[in-house]
């Protein structure tokens, strides 16, 4: 079964009328190249987001030479399955992508096809200039998605369609010798502890998105260089939101919203802020568009070049199971309301991930606080041993998500509407499989954690149980006081090292992954 698109998006008037659109299809000559520029693991944390301590003075300059979008999400809150869609421009669950690090990878189904081999057919050279592609579908090496690696490569003449991803804001992170950033300016949200630690783990990331911010601008300077500026459309994001505790993975804001800046000179007024809803697929079907390609499918998102936009009410996004980590969660989100379906609400937000045990400082720190019992109600309700089924937050009074007023009497009919409206979009559009038996993996395991880290059992019994089927145990906590006050003790020299000094990465105990996981 086919599906229509999502409601669109609008370019809110930034668009002069020389616009072309699907309906009149640009010229050959007429065809812009097309930049597509990538994070990771970053949410709109930049200066020109009003983003305290941080300087990122290129791509605030590409925002003033274009369009940014306040309001914009991505389909899924980590890499593999965010970029499943982005390769597609259609969500992830309907193609069977959403499982992160997919191991039994399958052709594209119901006549999909990669957005590169859609441009490669009308005439584009594409190229991917970075390493990077992990999608959940076959084909999925780079030379079978891309023809080349550089739009040097390009016959002359040719139109390009270039991506590039910029690796560094994913952790682990550098600091900055040029600019390092005070503690003390960064604006920590109240739900993680407002500690040392933390402020100088935030501020480190900080620090190295502006070493990515120099990456950018010496990339954008190349295009004017070349004197491909002025025929090229420039999409600045993210595949996912930040990599902090309650960003990645998770379908609050922190981990679905994304920067987002489009440039296309004599085509998008500059200097223009949007506050439209805008899913992350959109930019599939706005390239295209800006092409005059016709995808064979129609696309879940909708182009920014049409007029569409200004009638969705919801984007929607969907988690499912980490590596080995099982979970799933269902998300609608409009301007004014999030509502989250867990459907797994048995099991804690903070189960066992090795990633995230072996790389996020700060999680070792609010586990320490956690299970002191030092932690405020809205830091301590994300470590909770199981999660409520329905989570919803006004956001207009609750930016940040923390006060969940599923069961206020008030809201009920604005509940009823999300959860219809999300329930529309699982059955109808993304043809949601839901969670099996298998992997919610209840009976599986022990009741209980019987050594001090999961992490530890895990490496001795992976060989008893089948954890490619049922995962990993959602044993909570996933370690003692003591284990965690000990990791705590092995983060410090190199959360807080010097701007130039070099301070090796600290390996985790019990983060290592079995062979039959890796």
């Amino acid at each position: 079964m086919l599906f229509a698109p999502l409601p669109g998006l609008r370019a809110v008037g930034l668009l002069l009328a020389v616009v072309s659109t699907a309906s009149a299809a640009p010229a050959p000559a007429e065809r812009p190249h097309i930049l597509w520029i990538t994070i990771e693991d970053w949410s709109p944390d930049l200066s020109c987001y009003g983003t305290p301590g941080i300087e990122t003075p290129h791509v605030d300059a590409l925002a003033a030479e274009g369009v940014r979008y306040t309001r914009a999400f991505t389909t899924a809150p980590v890499c593999s399955p965010s970029r499943s869609a982005l390769m597609t421009g259609v969500h992830q669950n309907w193609i069977g992508a959403e499982q992160h690090r997919t191991q039994d990878k399958r052709p594209l189904p119901h006549g999909v096809r990669q957005i590169p081999h859609l441009l490669a057919d009308a005439g584009y050279f594409t190229c991917l200039m970075s390493s990077k592609v992990d999608v959940n579908f076959l084909p999925d090496a780079r030379e079978e998605l891309f023809q080349g690696t550089d739009w040097t490569q390009r016959a002359e003449g040719q139109p390009f369609f270039a991506r590039i991803s910029f690796q560094g804001t994913h952790r682990p992170w550098n600091r900055d010798p040029q600019r390092p950033i005070d503690p003390a300016d960064v604006e920590l949200p109240p739900y993680y502890a407002d500690t040392p630690f933390i402020r100088r783990d935030w501020a480190n990331g900080l620090e190295q998105m502006q070493l990515v911010d120099r990456e950018v601008g010496a990339l954008l300077k190349r295009l004017e260089d070349e004197g491909l500026a002025e025929n090229t459309l420039v999409f600045f994001t993210a595949d996912h939101g930040r990599c902090h505790i309650r960003g990645k993975q998770f379908l609050y804001d922190p981990g679905l919203h994304v920067p987002l800046i489009v440039r296309w000179p004599g085509r998008i007024e500059p200097g223009g802020v949007n506050d439209d809803l805008v899913t992350a697929i959109d930019l599939c079907a706005t390239a295209l568009d800006a092409a005059g390609v016709t995808p064979p499918v129609p696309l879940h998102g909708a182009s920014l070049l049409g007029p569409e936009i200004a009638a969705r009410k919801y984007v929607f996004a969907a988690r499912d199971r980490m590596g080995a980590t099982h979970d799933a969660m269902r998300t609608i989100r409009s301007k004014e309301y999030k509502l989250i379906l867990n459907l797994m609400p048995e099991r804690p937000w903070c189960q066992f991930s090795s990633y995230k045990e072996g790389a996020y400082p700060a999680l070792a720190e609010m586990s320490v606080l956690y299970l002191k019992g030092e932690l405020t109600p809205e830091q301590a309700a994300f470590f909770a041993p199981s999660k409520p089924e329905v989570e919803l937050f006004d956001l207009r009074s609750d930016p940040h998500e923390v006060n969940n007023v599923a069961d206020d009497p008030a809201l009920s009919a604005t509940k009823a509407e999300l959860l219809a409206e999300l329930q529309r979009w699982r059955t109808e559009v993304i043809a949601d499989r839901g969670v099996s038996e298998a992997f919610r993996a209840r009976g599986v395991f022990p009741p209980e954690r019987p050594t001090p880290t999961v992490g530890e059992w895990v490496f001795k019994h992976a060989a008893e149980y089948d954890m490619r089927t049922h995962g990993e145990p959602p044993w909570y906590p996933t370690r003692t006081l003591a284990e965690w006050e000990a990791v705590r003790a092995l983060w410090e020299p190199y959360v807080f090292r010097g701007p130039e000094e070099r301070v090796r990465r600290p390996r985790i105990p019990h983060t290592r992954k079995p062979p039959s996981l890796r």
